[in-house]
């Protein structure tokens, strides 16, 4: 089984670069599953009803995000009533949205993901640990096919998390902070991992953002709106072949392709 989790979607260059990369590759690789990163689909900032109904229509079947899903409180709705969007497991349950779900193919095939954040160096919430120790549980009751998003600021926190969910878990793939790493592997226990997919959109920018705006806000330290980039479009992520019947992951490889600038196509967020 080959599953693709697609890096942090950033603003309409992402949502474009989705759209033009995947379906091919969905063909090329004979891929059965994909996860995408969208808490920063809309304008780089939070979520709409309408961006992700768009992102579901080229092929993704599950939505994940983080802290930025909160962004846009038209979304609160929709994550009641959408079950494949999810916010992160860990924030408190009165919140709108779940953490975690089955997915079945058309096969009969069930795929957990669970969508954890981190909390060092960002907003501190319920332990990601523990969490996850809570939502593995419900979704082993289900299936041994299990896909983590884990949304963290801190290379330590992610590894750690990885280490000791290792075995436990089909993938741990790390988001939010747009850099794709280079420290893909196996674990021992049969559980792929990276720290960070990195990111689907414009790379000439500071992760998505346009270079002067990022600048400027470190000169002055005072607020400044940012804007989309969209020069140099990547289309990022990892796909990972599993055993279905075991759960364990066998190999992880690096997605990252370079997409022609189409600016036209590119107006607005």
């Amino acid at each position: 089984m080959k599953i693709l989790v697609i890096a942090d979607l950033i603003g309409k260059p992402g949502r474009w670069a989705i759209s033009q990369a995947l379906p091919d590759l969905k063909k090329e690789k004979q891929i059965d599953f994909v996860v995408a990163n969208v808490e920063n689909a809309a304008g780089g900032f939070g979520l709409t009803k309408e961006i992700a109904s768009k992102v579901y229509s080229y092929g993704v079947n599950v939505l994940t995000s983080g802290n930025h899903i909160w962004d846009r409180k038209d979304i609160y709705e929709y994550l009641n009533k959408n079950e494949n969007l999810l916010r992160p497991a860990n924030y408190p349950p009165q919140n709108p949205g779940k953490g975690s779900v089955i997915y079945q193919l058309k096969d009969g095939t069930k795929i957990g993901v669970l969508n954890i954040q981190g909390r060092v160096f960002i907003k501190e919430i319920d332990c990601p640990f523990r969490v996850a120790d809570q939502e593995i549980e419900k979704l082993n009751q289900e299936t041994n096919i299990i896909i983590v998003d884990l949304h963290a600021e801190a290379t330590s926190e992610k590894i750690a998390l990885g280490w000791y969910l290792d075995g436990r878990v089909s993938a741990v793939i790390g988001t939010h902070t747009h850099v794709q790493t280079v420290d893909e592997t196996i674990l021992p226990g049969g559980t792929a991992y990276i720290t960070d997919t990195g990111m689907t959109g414009a790379h000439n920018s500071v992760i998505g953002i346009k270079k002067e705006d990022a600048i400027t806000r470190f000169l002055t330290q005072i607020p400044k709106r940012f804007r989309i980039a969209k020069e140099d479009i990547k289309f990022c992520g990892v796909l990972i072949d599993i055993d279905p019947e075991t759960g364990k992951a066998t190999n992880i490889e690096r997605i990252r392709i370079d997409l022609p600038p189409q600016k036209d196509e590119l107006e607005g967020d």
